[in-house]
């Protein structure tokens, strides 16, 4: 029944790869601990079971987010077995969250962002141009590292200056980038068409061969260039994507605004960046107000 849920999740809820590997490695962590414990398979779970299963992973002292994400991974595998009347009762109807604390995103300052983009070390190539490229389209339009992975020349309209991005589950949104943007492109478009004689992918970031960009790639390319220049701790390309939509809000976007840039589903993801412009609020009222 593993095996059809994922089919369920990669094909008609059209969940990325990523994610459909994380469910399966969830299920079958489940799957392991119900044989050697119980000597019982997932269907006949019971909520002692599921239950004990969590407690062992908070023994373990498994992050309770991680936790809390394999819990999510129960729960709609078992929705699904419902559908299916593959079993009569759901485990995981008494099955609570761990309470998390609330982690802040972290973001790189103005600033800092200014001077890793300004760097004057990019090579006149096509690997310093897709390496400013990279850094540019991650922090210029907030797109995630798998739709950058996944973008595709023809998604790019210069004279438009927007891009078509195909996000989770295959909802596709168009973002607008800035005219300075176009430059970049241009001058990497050149370079690689220039110094890469195998393109073939139709995809607009490539290896040095002419492949798709992988996500180990682009790691390196961003960890290496805001670990020279910015203060931020994480050095991931998601930190780019929590930058942008925090610096937008910092200058007055309206908040359902930069939801739908940023290809969410439900506002409550976007409010978690609003944290900082509440401080900087907060700043202005203790500096202004007479009774701050």
């Amino acid at each position: 029944m593993i095996d059809s849920f994922l089919n369920f999740l990669q094909f008609e809820k059209r969940f990325s790869p990523h994610t459909v590997q994380s469910y399966r490695n969830d299920l079958a962590q489940f799957a392991t601990y119900l044989s050697t414990t119980y000597e019982e398979e997932p269907a006949r779970a019971t909520y002692a079971m599921v239950r004990s299963w969590i407690v062992s992973l908070v023994e373990q002292e498994l992050d309770a987010l991680s936790i809390n994400r394999k819990i999510a991974s129960l729960r709609s595998f078992y929705k699904f077995l419902l559908r299916q009347e593959a079993i009569r009762k759901d485990p995981m109807v008494k099955i609570k969250v761990l309470k998390t604390k609330k982690k802040l995103p972290h973001f790189v300052k103005e600033p800092d962002m200014k001077t890793v983009l300004d760097d004057s070390s990019f090579e006149d190539n096509h690997e310093g141009w897709r390496e400013r490229l990279v850094l540019e389209l991650l922090y210029g339009t907030g797109m995630r590292l798998s739709e950058l992975i996944q973008l595709r020349e023809n998604q790019v309209n210069l004279r438009e200056q927007t891009i078509r991005v195909i996000g989770k589950r295959n909802k596709e949104r168009v973002i607008p980038f800035s005219k300075s943007l176009v430059s970049v492109i241009q001058h990497y478009l050149r370079a690689r068409n220039r110094e890469v004689t195998a393109n073939d992918s139709g995809h607009l970031i490539v290896t040095n061969t002419g492949t798709k960009c992988y996500p180990m790639m682009i790691y390196r390319i961003v960890s290496r260039h805001l670990g020279d220049h910015a203060t931020v701790e994480k050095r991931s390309p998601h930190v780019l994507r929590h930058t942008y939509a925090t610096h937008l809000l910092n200058k007055g976007a309206e908040i359902n605004a930069v939801k739908d840039l940023l290809g969410h589903s439900s506002l409550a993801a976007t409010q978690v960046y609003t944290h900082n412009s509440m401080e900087k609020l907060k700043k202005v009222f203790d500096q202004a107000h007479p009774k701050a």
